[in-house]
């Protein structure tokens, strides 16, 4: 490592070290892969991993988190939760209600046993985004021992080259219910849908990919890279069919691309009646 990451490493497990043991919110992605390999770096047997299994988490990841964690070696335990009451109209602040749901939970079942200290892989660039379930890990106390010891993403991937993770390149990945526009009632098969559609272009070479809805839209947001590979391939025409067969009507390609917040975007030059 260059010196200056080398310095954050030194500081993430002199910090880890430190709590005796450790409970990991674990998704299976970048982030929470590397805390938990430096988490068993520093803390050995006494870390377990935590994977919360929805509707709105798509299976693909689930059993990625499970393989990941089989693979380190590592406890792991999927917690099977409902869509909670809160969010089921897809309210504007529904990250903030649910990782304060998903996050209580957590916290209870790693007490239960016998770890009294509960963590997630938030990074020093997720404080420079809107992220509004940041302020429910605050509340509810959270350990984000990534941030705190100064990781970027850049940083977090290219520690995670040199440790020899698979994940270090893996695209970023959000929960389905950022695909779907707020005031909208969330249903297990409008959320199905979503996943199938992603998990067919990702089969198909698109790695980095949202489908977000409207109404019975699907608007395709990719990176540049694989927008070209659609055309190149004629893949449109392959594309449009097996998404109607998954029951959209129709099917768009967002020429600007994949962006974070991509949904977001309808509802900035509206005001809060939803009117321009």
């Amino acid at each position: 490592m260059y010196p200056k990451l080398q310095t954050k490493y030194d500081a993430l497990t002199g910090s880890l070290r430190k709590l005796g043991g450790l409970a990991i919110a674990f998704s299976g992605g970048v982030d929470s892969v590397f805390l938990l390999h430096t988490a068993k770096e520093a803390l050995g047997a006494r870390v377990v991993a935590l994977t919360v299994n929805s509707a709105y988490i798509p299976d693909w990841e689930i059993e990625e988190a499970r393989t990941m964690a089989e693979e380190m070696g590592i406890k792991h335990h999927v917690i099977e939760v409902p869509i909670p009451e809160q969010i089921l109209n897809n309210p504007s602040d529904r990250c903030y209600l649910c990782k304060t749901f998903l996050f209580t939970m957590l916290k209870n079942f790693a007490a239960k046993h016998g770890y009294s200290h509960l963590a997630d892989g938030s990074n020093a660039d997720d404080t420079r985004e809107h992220r509004p379930g940041m302020k429910a890990l605050r509340e509810l106390n959270i350990l984000s021992p990534l941030l705190d010891a100064g990781f970027t993403k850049s940083d977090i991937r290219t520690a995670s080259k040199e440790a020899d993770l698979r994940t270090w390149n893996k695209p970023a990945y959000a929960c389905l219910l950022t695909r779907i526009p707020y005031e909208t009632r969330i249903s297990k098969e409008l959320l199905r849908k979503i996943e199938r559609s992603e998990t067919f272009l990702i089969e198909l070479g698109i790695r980095a990919v949202r489908v977000r809805t409207h109404d019975n839209l699907a608007r395709i947001e990719t990176e540049p890279f694989y927008i070209e590979k659609i055309f190149k391939e004629k893949l449109m025409a392959k594309i449009t069919k097996q998404l109607k067969c998954f029951g959209f009507s129709y099917v768009t390609l967002d020429m600007e691309g994949y962006r974070t917040g991509g949904i977001e975007e309808i509802f900035k030059e509206k005001d809060y009646d939803g009117k321009k």
